[in-house]
Order: structure tokens, then sequence, then C-alpha cells
């Protein structure tokens, strides 16, 4: 993971993904803003990812290459892998099979990118590969120690990923079919520990926006940004699964769907296995499902709109065709090198292509980073050191990070009660030397607004990229006084 970290760093590709850049951003204004604290995790996006950046993302070299975010994720992605070699060896009784599943599931393109950017993918595949571990070890122990590991892993998957709450049922199932004279004190042990994620989540939702269910349907939600817009697979179970395998396709090659699902029924005729195979065909599942139901599409170049969009799902595939290598290397260390030669073969004839899950991220940024581009060369040749600026948060932010400006010299609407102010009277409120809006967006209007009573601010660059809103940046007019 560690050459894997230094390849996408040294390509510039570690925040082409937008989600990326937030998730390093998000980690950084609890520490830096005008107003840090918890309430700076927002709502949406599950909190655990960020508070695990937080102890580097202060370090603003660590910051502004995003390191601070790549670091944990590589750490976590092994950790995974970890969990996954020691459930399989558990189960299947040898190392051969154990490290085939391991090597099936790091050594993918795209985990490796993954695990090499600040996203939350690797803390999921953290948690629920321990959860798997644990929850295997109870089946055949009966311990208490593994149901507190599994309640924990649990916990950790709930406050990293929503699809950790879909497993929850599952796993306490397991536990309590498994647990003996203990089922009823062991699944009581596992849901109160795992049950604190989601209620710590409901719980900050009500407290900090008035609605214990707003990361669900509140604006920033998958279900509002999508709306009723109809996509494939948007309540028909036939497209959804459609365009989800064709997503696996590209992110683990045919041929490595194909020996994994052979390999997962080869494993299965060890009793052992039956549930590791059934825990990891749960993630996928769940996806169909999303598509299907939850406003949460998934666009692939091949079908229409052949776009790219939200491919990277696709990765959840990743640990069953592992899964499925270990339980074809079973049959001894030739089976072992065949099932990795199947798997990484098809990738490998594509290796002058960057991973899908990179394509995505570039195709998808490209307009994005071009303006923070032109804007970054703007403020770099005219704003001052210290100068402070009114803006928004989100995609804009990555122009502040590049420049390595404290993201306490911004005033965003993440800043309250600052920012409701500036909006209600800006002409005593809004002090800032600069302004940087996108276009439609309430900064942009509360400078329009503002201009007649002021403060007055003159427009200093307008960029516009092809198929991106233009970026406007206002400079206060010389005669207006910076307070």
């Amino acid at each position: 993971m560690a050459a894997a970290v230094f390849y996408f760093q040294s390509t510039g590709s570690t925040l082409y993904s937008g989600d990326a850049e937030a998730h390093l951003n998000i980690a950084r204004r609890v520490v830096d803003s005008r107003t840090p604290g918890w309430a700076q995790l927002g709502t949406t996006w599950l909190p655990l990812p960020h508070l695990l950046i937080l102890p580097l993302v202060r370090n603003d070299a660590l910051w502004r290459t995003g390191l601070a975010g790549a670091i944990p994720s590589a750490l976590l992605m092994a950790l995974g892998a970890t969990f996954l070699f020691a459930t399989v060896r558990r189960c299947l009784g040898s190392v051969v099979p154990a490290a085939t599943a391991a090597a099936a599931f790091l050594l993918n393109p795209n985990i490796l990118y993954l695990g090499s950017i600040p996203m939350t993918e690797a803390a999921c595949f953290a948690s629920l590969l321990g959860l798997l571990y644990f929850t295997t070890l109870f089946g055949e122990t009966l311990a208490w120690g593994p149901v507190v590991g599994a309640g924990l892993a649990a916990c950790a998957g709930s406050l990293s990923r929503y699809e950790a709450w879909f497993l929850l049922p599952f796993a306490a199932l397991y536990i309590f079919v498994r647990g003996g004279s203990r089922r009823w004190g062991a699944v009581a042990v596992f849901a109160v520990i795992a049950g604190f994620g989601p209620a710590l989540w409901l719980a900050h939702n009500w407290w900090y926006f008035g609605d214990p269910l707003y990361f669900y349907r509140g604006p920033w939600s998958a279900r509002a940004i999508q709306g009723k817009a109809p996509y494939p697979g948007r309540d028909d179970w036939r497209l959804a699964a459609l365009y989800f395998f064709e997503a696996g396709k590209l992110v683990c090659g045919l041929p490595a769907l194909l020996a994994g699902t052979v390999g997962v029924v080869a494993a299965c005729f060890s009793r052992r296995a039956v549930w590791p195979a059934i825990f990891l065909v749960l993630p996928p599942a769940f996806y169909v499902w999303s598509i299907h139901s939850s406003a949460t599409p998934v666009f692939v170049p091949q079908l229409e709109p052949h776009g790219f969009y939200n491919i990277r799902y696709a990765t959840a595939f990743v640990p069953l065709v592992a899964f499925g290598a270990a339980g074809l290397a079973r049959f001894g260390r030739v089976a072992a090198a065949a099932i990795l030669i199947i798997i990484f073969a098809p990738l490998s004839w594509n290796w002058l292509k960057p991973p899908i899950v990179l394509q995505e991220a570039e195709h998808n940024s490209e307009g994005r980073r071009a303006w923070t581009r032109a804007a970054v060369a703007v403020l770099r040749a005219d704003a001052g050191p210290g100068d402070t600026y009114f803006t928004s948060f989100g995609d804009m932010t990555a122009i502040y990070r590049t420049l390595g400006i404290p993201l306490r010299n911004t005033l965003t609407g993440d800043n309250n009660p600052q920012f409701t102010m500036v909006q209600s009277r800006p002409d005593v409120f809004l002090w800032e030397e600069w302004a940087v809006a996108m276009g439609g967006d309430t900064v942009q209007g509360i400078v329009e607004n503002a201009y007649l009573r002021g403060p007055k601010y003159d427009l200093v660059r307008r960029i516009t990229v092809r198929g991106q809103p233009s970026i406007e940046i206002f400079r206060k007019h010389h005669d207006d006084p910076i307070r």
C-alpha cells in the first residue's frame, strides 16, 4: 500500500475525486475553521473516516498534498486484507488459500487506488472484514471476546458507510443462531456496541439539523440530489442488477467474477465457509437494492447513458471474488497461482490504462480541476498572505487548499451565525477582502445584492470552463474600507 500511495501521489491523482477532496477538507475544517468543532462534520457523510484523518490533517503539508487522508486509507485497506487473511485461514484451514484471498483483494488496482486516497471505502472494508472475522471466530469459540470485537467492528463500519447498517441484522442473526446457550446475551452485547454508531449519527443529525434522518432526506442527501429523475435500474430489479454487474466487470474483470463464483461454491463444501460466503454476498446485494430503491444510480461507459458515475461501488465484489479465489486455491499452490493469473491477467492487459475507479475520478473532475487551476493562478498573483475570503465550501475549497490558505481565513455557509448575519446585513457584517463565487450560488447573490448598500466588490476575473458553472472572483472595492 505504501508503494501505491507513493505512485498515485507522484501522478497527482490523489485528489482527482471530488469526494476525496471533500473528505479531506471536512476533516480539516473540524480543526481549522472560523467555527471549528464537531458540527463541522456536517451531515450525509458518516464521521469516522474524517475523524481518522484529524491527527494528520493539522499538518499543512499533509493537507495540501492529500497525504493526510491517503495514509489512513492505506493502513485501513491493509488492515482489511489482514482480517480477510485471518478469516480464510480459520475457515479453510490453510495459509495458501488465505494468502491467495489477501493477494486477490489487495492487489486489485481499484482497491490500491481507493486505499491511496481520502475515501471512505478503506474504513468500510477494514470494518466489515473485521466484523466477518470476529463473527466467524465467535461461531467457532462462543467466547465473549469475539462478540465485543464484532460489535466494535460493526460500530466502526456503521460510522463509515451506510451499507454497514444493512449488515447489522444479518450479523446479529448469525450470532443468535450460533450462540447456543449464550445467544441472548451475545446478541444483546453485540447490539449495544454495534448500535452505538447509528444511534450517534441519528443524535448528531437531530441535534445539529433538527431531524434525526436529515442525512437521508435533507438537501445534501442522495435522495434529494437525484430527486425523481429517472435512471437505468430505478424501480427495475433486472436493470439494477445488470448495471451493477457491468460495473463489477469493469472493476474485477469478467473472468474474475466467473472464477470467483465457482470458487465461492467450492469453498462452501466446507461448512465453516458458508457464513463468510453469505456475508460477502450481502454488500453487492445492498448496492443492487440501492440502485433500485434509493436514488443511487450507477452509470457505466458501455451502457446508456455511457457515463462514469458510482462505478467504485462495484468494488464490493472484490472481497467476494477474493474469497472465491481462496476456495479454488484449496487445491494447492498451482491452483492458487492459476486463479491469481485468471483474476489479474485481464486487468494487466489494460495496464496502459488507469484503473476504472481512477478513470471515473479523472473524467468527472476534468472541468473542476481546470477552473481550480485558473482561480489559483489569479489569487496567487494578486492576493496577500493574510487576506480573507467570502466563499462556499465544497469544490471551491480546493482553491484554498492548493494555495495553503487556512480555512479560518474563509467565511462559508458552514460558519454560523456569522454567515447568516452576512446574508441579512452584508453592509454591516461582510468584511472579507475577496469573494469567490460559483455561478448561481448564495455567495454570488449576496455580493451582487450588496452592491448598492455596500460593501462593493469589483469583478477581477470570470473563469469559464465548458460544462462547468462559471467562477467569479471579486475584490473589495478600493474605496470601501476593510473593517
